[in-house]
């Protein structure tokens, strides 16, 4: 996972946003696309894609997996990454997830 540099136009608004998407996926994201002064503004909107995107995924893996012990397993480790990855964020900082943020890119979704 690498990072990219601060950037000084990112406000505080825009860390707090990028953290409840990940924490809250896939709700946060959904109800930010929403919102019209919020959905583009270019952190938030890098964040918001990513976040709503490994939030639909986690949540289809855990429901298939759930049918077993490991479903629990993921669910818990999906929510610990959900934690790292929202407190980058919150520090200002751009996540990179591997497979997700290339597909969000190619969709022009960020």
């Amino acid at each position: 996972m690498t990072q990219q540099p601060i950037n000084s136009e990112i406000t505080s608004d825009d860390k707090l946003w990028a953290l409840l998407a990940y924490i809250f996926t896939p709700i946060v994201p959904v109800i930010l696309l929403l919102m019209e002064d919020k959905k583009n503004r270019p952190f938030i909107k890098a964040h918001n894609a990513q976040a709503l995107a490994w939030g639909i995924v986690l949540w289809v893996v855990t429901f298939v997996l759930s049918f077993v012990i490991v479903g629990a397993c993921v669910g818990v480790a999906g929510v610990v990454v959900n934690i790292i990855w929202g407190v980058k964020a919150y520090q200002g900082n751009y996540v990179n997830i591997p497979l997700i943020t290339d597909f969000v890119k190619k969709q022009n979704w960020a």
